[in-house]
């Protein structure tokens, strides 16, 4: 049994690969934006409806001096203000990319290891199109 596929889904291995690679970009791009630098690596992963980012060497200037203090709980509170501050624009691109609405967002970061970052993101199955967005649940962008 096949289970049907978003036209955005990869449906081969170099189909696939393109996908991955954009929404890898992507985050890359956002965490430049967001926190000035971007990661020195990023893998995507997607395995049926949840897709995962894993990005590597996250940490601004600042957040190591946080980790040299001790200062752990309080960053890992800060990031995720900011992650969480910025549903709509991690959620984004990856709607548009794969065709799919984003049903849960998570995002998790491991101070100990170089700010080693996991986005996780939840899609809606492809046969709910009209499924409601987790961008929906954010709170209007002020005008």
């Amino acid at each position: 049994m096949s289970a049907a596929r978003s036209p955005q889904e990869p449906g081969n291995r170099e189909e696939g690969s393109s996908v991955l690679t954009e929404l890898s970009n992507e985050m890359v791009r956002l965490f430049k934006h967001q926190f000035g630098r971007g990661p020195t690596t990023a893998r995507t992963s997607w395995t049926g409806d949840v897709i995962t980012v894993v990005l590597e060497n996250t940490l601004t200037p600042a957040e190591r001096n946080l980790v040299r203090m001790g200062e752990h709980q309080r960053l890992r509170d800060t990031r995720m203000f900011f992650q969480h501050a910025s549903v709509r624009e991690f959620c984004e691109p990856v709607e548009r990319i794969t065709g799919r609405k984003v049903r849960a967002y998570t995002s998790g970061i491991d101070t100990e290891i170089d700010g080693l970052s996991v986005e996780t993101f939840v899609l809606h199955p492809a046969e709910a199109p009209n499924a409601r967005s987790r961008i929906e649940f954010v709170e209007p962008m002020p005008e």
